[in-house]
């Protein structure tokens, strides 16, 4: 069997945390593995959506091994990543937030990878990569 490359590696990441969420699973497994990927779930561990997570290097583009706390309703990566500016983030959050207390976006700008509260209080814009709530 050929291993095709993962054309999307956050999307990959989302979709597998979601479906393993959906099943009540304690942890899961996501290959493979980008620095992005890697601040995406920094940030959403510093939310406490996700507990502890590790890298583990398999010589195949590697692996994460991430600890469910069982919080993520829904989340996905946003295709294409939409620019946004400082003040432009509540469209996004109608369109992807069910309510605007509830989840957040993930931004990736200039100082890194962070939710969009945070590039708020910043003053910050970017590019939209992900969400989860």
């Amino acid at each position: 069997m050929i291993d095709m490359p993962t054309t999307n590696i956050l999307a990959n990441m989302f979709v597998t945390l979601y479906n393993t969420e959906a099943r009540r699973k304690g942890d899961c497994v996501v290959l493979p593995t980008s620095k992005l990927a890697t601040d995406v779930l920094k940030t959403l561990q510093n939310h406490s959506y996700i507990g502890e997570f590790e890298h583990v290097d398999d010589k195949k583009g590697g692996k994460f091994k991430i600890q469910l706390l069982a919080k993520i309703t829904k989340c996905g990566a946003i295709t294409p990543r939409f620019k946004v500016k400082k003040d432009g983030y509540a469209k996004w959050e109608q369109q992807y937030l069910p309510s605007y207390s509830r989840g957040m976006l993930i931004v990736t700008t200039n100082q890194g990878v962070m939710s969009h509260h945070e590039a708020i209080k910043k003053g910050l814009g970017g590019l939209l990569i992900g969400f989860v709530y």
